[in-house]
């Protein structure tokens, strides 16, 4: 095996929030984004989210004991809703803790996309020999100054459905025992995502774990193995039940394929693993 393969993984969900307090810079700042576009902010709907700033979520994942013993060489951080406190640059923060080398930056304005990116992004550079070791992190916070809708619905629903939650993934070079990373791609439609002639095999081979995020709601092609993601993330939940069970997963299953739909695009987004079954 070749490649970046999964070392280590953590999940956080539902974090105790610090609560709305007194931000009349937050509120400044606000006014001032959204005043161009004839808008104002929500402060009622401000003071009800729980105020989980990234940077608490950074806190979190290095909490792990896997984590933070990481001394990434490149670190990336993916979200697709911005921190409710926009003052931090959490991507170098996160690199400080992580022992201080790492290139880091972050990947948003993407929808649930930015992970995808991410993984692309990790592997051009491992196969350059730009980075032995990388560190992936995606948040998700949910306090918002204005209602941000999910999905085309008509009307849209008034509030985002989500809770705040957080993945990190430590992905190194391959000892020959790992999930690797093979590639990503997108498609228009899950269906398309996962045809043969995107993933370069059929979907229902044996060994091969279909994991569906929550917001896959088309029919996709037949498969006897399928996991379906909790729902409660926009571009978190394919994320934290890779932390949860990567290690199961590679163990018991020669492929792995993560599939989610973002709501807001329409478009279908698939990543591939290869696990230790798949070199039995």
């Amino acid at each position: 095996m070749t490649g970046l393969t999964v070392r280590a993984a953590a999940a956080v969900r539902s974090p105790r929030g610090r609560g709305p307090g007194d931000s009349p810079a937050a509120l400044d700042y606000y006014r001032d984004l959204l005043a161009p576009f004839g808008e104002k902010p929500d402060e009622e709907l401000l003071g009800r989210g729980a105020h989980v700033h990234h940077r608490d979520l950074a806190d979190l994942l290095t909490a792990d004991d896997g984590v933070g013993a990481s001394r990434p060489d490149l670190l990336i951080v993916a979200h697709a809703l911005p921190d409710v406190v926009p003052f931090t640059a959490v991507a170098p923060y996160l690199t400080d803790r992580l022992g201080g080398r790492a290139t880091n930056f972050a990947i948003g304005q993407q929808g649930l996309a930015a992970p995808f990116t991410a993984l692309r992004i990790a592997s051009a550079y491992h196969r350059a020999g730009r980075a032995a070791e990388v560190v992936l992190a995606v948040l998700e916070q949910t306090t918002l100054p204005t209602a941000f809708p999910l999905g085309r619905e008509t009307p849209p629903s008034p509030e985002t459905p989500l809770v705040d939650s957080a993945a990190a993934l430590v992905l190194g070079a391959s000892d020959g025992d790992g999930l690797r990373f093979v590639r990503a791609h997108s498609a228009g439609s899950a269906e398309a995502a996962l045809g043969r002639d995107a993933l370069g095999r059929d979907l229902g081979e044996d060994g091969t774990l279909l994991v569906l995020g929550p917001w896959v709601t088309e029919p996709v092609p037949e498969h006897s193995t399928l996991h379906r993601a909790a729902p409660g993330g926009y571009c978190t939940s394919l994320w934290l039940e890779l932390a949860d069970h990567w290690q199961e997963w590679r163990r018991d299953h020669r492929r792995i394929v993560l599939c989610d739909t973002d709501p807001r695009s329409g478009r279908s987004h698939v990543a591939l693993f290869e696990g230790t079954a798949g070199t039995r």
